[in-house]
């Protein structure tokens, strides 16, 4: 599809709303532009005919400009978030620009500005995402045979750097964390290794700037120096961290204060896999791309989303550490000792996906249902503490006990501020429970009387004024208004301000109706910004850890018992020995029973061909 030149917004044939329209747009040519008009998003130009082939929606006209008809389209705002999830899935970014002005007291258009950039790798709305599949936006940056790669979970505040010494070990790390998003240097001498993948960013050189990235870096985290992290000396890592950092303080418009903490990651603590190993082992995608047959079909019955995407990244980055190994060996040897893997399951079922929950309030983007499901899974936490009183005998479970803590102020506020069953959005008002704040309770009853104000109001001027057409009325657009038919708007008291012309109808506004609705809309505005209030919730992060190792431990046992798995033993020697050896997916997908393997690998023997009644 050939690209139109985008109009300035300097010409003297632009209306003031497409000159505010192209003013925004030049700011963002690069992405979507979802402009807010009443109770839709518009597109134009370009754009629009993008989106109208994108999502088939209607592509129509609005205006001149340079004599040519403005292409236009547009969506609902209250179902933009269907639209969202297409546009994502299809690699594209959007910009959503707000009306953030009074449309009352606005001469001219109404002021407006982007307040979010939604893109693949930085989205954290519950329905824009997988809630079991990670969402990860990555960083490479090289100088000479080092590669520098920077990956954010953004959605749960995870940022990790590592540093790799071969094309190789890039593209296994590449295909073990798999990006929705990668940004990486303009003119890239490895872009081959990147080619053919979705997402790709391509940035300026002077945003890899080691000065740049630590004095960003020590920003976000509100330190003098990264001395504390351990990476000091990964300075290509910390070039691609910055980079990274940029992208994301671009794109969110606000603090990010779940990310608190960066981590120096190394391939010497994991076992190795490349990407032809992880695809031919089908570990949580089989070679068609599916999920079905493969070793996390087998193994993932977690409870919660967050306990599914830590067993996937176990699953992906098996560990070397012995002493880590044999702590999660113990803790699942305890769970089936105990017999209390079915009670926490239950009680991890009615938890919800608290890491992605506490990233949106961070975010100042949390609808009101993500409070009440912080609060009841709160709520839970002491019926966990004395579950795992049973499990003293296990330290790496004594140790997620102590972390998970307790939170009883915060429960409590939860329970006297948030309705038992908010609604699905902030702008559907009745989040805070009566009697939690009593000048909210003022202004809401107010808000709540305004129909009855509006009806007496109406009756008193159509009785005064003797315009039998006389209307008072109000939408979220223009607001309070008394309306009057064109045939009697000439005879529309001096008092009247005129507010807007339609077709047969003209819109007015007094003084009386003004200050009612400047009390209105004072109440809905106080009423948001105490929810709010309600956002400084970062530092339970460590209790969604606590929860996610306890889900996967819990599952890792079920499966143990389900399936007749046997604990192995760990040695610092060469090889393997096993006995009585099952495939785990395989003794799943055949009918017939499975014929038990022993294997014996050494330093003399390093290899084996296997056949018979499995085969195949």
């Amino acid at each position: 599809m050939q690209k139109t030149p985008l109009p300035s917004a300097s010409l003297s044939s632009n209306t003031p709303m497409m000159k505010q329209y192209l003013t925004i747009k030049h700011q963002h040519l690069d992405t979507l532009l979802f402009y807010r008009m009443g109770d839709f998003y518009e597109v134009f130009f370009d754009d629009a005919k993008k989106a109208s082939r994108l999502l088939g929606i209607s592509l129509t006209a609005r205006g001149k400009a340079s004599g040519s008809p403005i292409p236009m389209a547009g969506v609902p705002y209250h179902a933009v978030d269907n639209y969202l999830i297409k546009l994502v899935n299809l690699g594209e970014s959007v910009a959503i620009c707000e009306q953030i002005g009074d449309p009352a007291t606005s001469k001219g258009p109404v002021e407006r500005k982007v307040v979010r950039i939604i893109t693949p790798g930085t989205i954290t709305d519950e329905a824009l995402l997988n809630d079991r599949k990670e969402n990860i936006v990555a960083c490479v940056f090289q100088q000479d045979n080092i590669f520098g790669y920077a990956t954010l979970d953004i959605a749960s505040g995870e940022f990790l750097i590592c540093e790799l010494n071969s094309s190789e070990a890039f593209e296994s790390e590449l295909h073990r964390t798999s990006p929705v998003e990668l940004l990486h240097p303009e003119q890239w001498d490895n872009s081959q290794i990147i080619a053919n993948r979705k997402g790709l960013r391509a940035c300026p050189p002077w945003e890899f700037d080691l000065a740049t990235a630590t004095k960003l870096l020590n920003r976000q985290f509100k330190t003098n120096n990264l001395t504390g992290f351990g990476v000091d000396n990964a300075k290509i890592a910390l070039i691609a961290a910055g980079c990274l950092m940029q992208y994301i303080n671009d794109t969110q418009l606000v603090a990010l204060p779940h990310i608190h903490n960066i981590k120096l990651t190394s391939q010497d603590n994991c076992i190795i896999l490349d990407a032809a190993t992880r695809r031919n082992l089908e570990l949580t995608q089989n070679i068609a791309g599916g999920f079905d047959n493969t070793l996390i079909s087998v193994l993932d019955h977690t409870s919660t989303p967050m306990g599914s995407r830590l067993l996937q990244r176990w699953i992906h980055q098996p560990s070397r550490d012995h002493q880590l190994i044999t702590g999660r060996f113990n803790a699942i040897g305890s769970f089936i000792t105990a017999q209390n893997i079915e009670p926490l399951q239950e009680q991890l079922k009615l938890v919800g996906d608290i890491e992605r929950i506490l990233a949106r309030i961070a975010l100042r983007s949390a609808r009101p249902r993500d409070f009440s499901k912080l609060r009841n899974a709160l709520g839970l936490l002491p019926e966990f503490h004395q579950l795992l009183a049973e499990n003293t005998d296990s330290a790496r479970l004594n140790q997620l006990d102590q972390d998970l803590a307790s939170y009883p102020q915060l429960f409590e506020l939860l329970t006297q501020a948030v309705v038992e069953v908010p609604p699905t959005l902030i702008r559907d008002g009745g989040v805070i429970a009566p009697g939690y704040n009593e000048e909210l309770d003022h202004w809401r009853d107010l808000s709540q009387g305004a129909t009855d104000y509006l009806n007496q109001l109406e009756i008193r001027e159509r009785e005064s004024t003797g315009l039998s057409s006389l209307k008072v009325g109000y939408n979220r657009v223009h607001g309070f208004f008394i309306e009057i038919s064109k045939a009697q708007a000439v005879d529309a008291p001096a008092h009247y301000i005129r507010r807007q012309t339609l077709k047969n109808n003209e819109r007015f506004i007094v003084a009386e109706l003004k200050e009612h609705e400047d009390k209105v809309l004072q109440s809905k505005s106080k009423a948001l910004a105490i929810e709010k209030a309600l956002s400084q919730l970062t530092y339970l992060q460590l209790t969604s850890s606590a929860i996610s190792q306890i889900d996967v431990l819990t599952n890792l046992a079920e499966r143990a018992l389900a399936n007749n798995y046997h604990c192995p033993t760990l040695h610092n020697g060469i090889g393997v020995s096993f006995k009585e050896s099952r495939h785990p997916v395989v003794e799943h997908v055949m009918s017939a029973p499975f014929i038990s393997n022993p294997v014996e690998l050494s330093n003399e023997r390093q290899m084996l061909i296997i056949t018979g009644p499995n085969m195949g």
